[in-house]
C-alpha cells in the first residue's frame, strides 16, 4: 500500500505571519514541494526561517500539463508531494485542479492544509450577506465576453466574489454597474493582510468612478446578489446587440430569447418584440 499523498497547502496572501504551523511542518517534511513560483517560495521560507527538506520543482500554468503525470507517478511511488501557489489555496484560480483530478482518478490520497483565503476574507469584511455566495474568479478580458458573463449573473441572488487585476478594475466595475445596476452594493478589497490593506464599500457606479483614478495591489471584488423583488437589473436594450449578433450567426430567435430570459430575468416576449422591431 502506498504511503504517498498530495498535500494542498494554503500560503499567506500577504502577511507571512499567517503561515500555519502545519504549513511549516509540511515544507520541512515533504519529499517534493511543487511551487507555482520557486523564487516566491524561497522568499516565503526565508521569512519563516524554514529550510525545505525535499526536492523543489516548479508547477505553474505553463508546465502543469507535462509535470502532472510525473508528480502523480511520484505520489503513487510513495512520495509526499506538497503543492503551494504564490498566495492562498492551490486550485482556486491557481494551478492545482489538474493534479488533484489526476490523483483522484488513480485513487491516490489527497489532503489539504487549510489557511489564508482572499475569497473568504473579502467576504467576511465586505459587510454583504455571506449566508450564500459564489466565486466567479476572473471575468473575461474582452469587453463583449465580459458583458455576456455579467448579463448571466444579473439575476444571481447569491453574493458574488471576483478576482481582478488592478489595471482592469475600473473597466470591470463600470461593466458591472451597467449589467447589474449602479446602485448594486459592492466592496473592493485591496492588499488584504498587507500594510496598505483597504476595503472600499459603495454602489458599483460609485466604486467605478473611484477606480478611475487608478488602483494598485491585489484586488478582490465582492458584489451583492440580486434582490428578487427589485426585478431585472438588465434592460432589453442591454441584451439586444447580443440577440442580433447571435441570430445573424444562424441561431433561432426564439431559442436565443428563451436563453437570455432565463439568464437575465427579462420576459421572453419583451426580448422578442424588441428584436423584431430592431430588425
Amino acid at each position: 500500500m502506498t504511503t504517498g499523498a498530495l498535500v494542498l497547502a494554503a500560503t499567506p496572501i500577504g502577511d507571512a505571519r499567517d503561515a500555519s504551523p502545519r504549513l511549516v511542518e509540511e515544507l520541512v517534511g515533504a519529499d517534493v514541494v511543487a511551487a507555482e513560483d520557486t523564487r516566491r517560495l524561497r522568499r516565503l521560507t526565508d521569512r519563516l526561517g524554514v529550510v525545505v527538506g525535499g526536492e523543489v520543482v516548479s508547477y505553474h500554468e505553463h508546465n502543469e500539463a507535462s509535470r502532472t503525470p510525473e508528480l502523480v507517478e511520484r505520489i503513487a511511488g510513495g512520495a509526499r508531494v506538497l503543492l503551494v501557489t504564490d498566495a492562498g489555496m492551490p486550485s482556486v484560480s491557481d494551478p492545482g485542479y489538474r493534479l488533484v483530478a489526476a490523483c483522484v482518478e488513480q485513487d491516490l490520497p489527497v489532503t489539504c492544509v487549510p489557511g489564508p483565503s482572499a475569497v473568504l476574507m473579502a467576504l467576511a469584511v465586505s459587510g454583504l450577506p455571506v449566508d450564500r455566495f459564489c466565486f466567479e474568479g476572473f471575468l473575461p478580458r474582452k469587453p463583449g465576453e465580459r458583458a455576456r458573463a455579467l448579463a448571466a449573473l444579473a439575476a444571481e441572488p447569491r453574493t458574488m466574489v471576483f478576482f481582478e487585476a488592478p489595471h482592469r478594475l475600473a473597466a470591470t466595475l463600470a461593466a458591472m454597474a451597467q449589467a447589474l445596476g449602479e446602485d448594486r452594493p459592492a466592496a473592493v478589497c485591496r492588499e488584504l493582510t498587507k500594510t496598505y490593506e483597504e476595503v472600499r464599500r459603495g454602489g458599483l457606479g460609485e466604486l467605478a468612478a473611484w477606480a478611475e483614478e487608478g488602483v494598485k495591489g491585489e484586488i478582490t471584488v465582492v458584489v451583492s446578489g440580486a434582490d428578487p423583488a427589485a426585478g431585472p437589473a438588465v434592460a432589453v436594450e442591454d441584451v439586444l446587440p447580443e440577440v442580433l449578433e447571435r441570430v445573424a450567426g444562424g441561431e433561432r430567435l426564439k431559442d436565443v430569447c428563451r436563453e437570455l430570459s432565463a439568464r437575465t430575468g427579462l420576459p421572453v416576449k419583451e426580448i422578442y418584440a424588441a428584436t423584431v422591431a430592431a430588425r
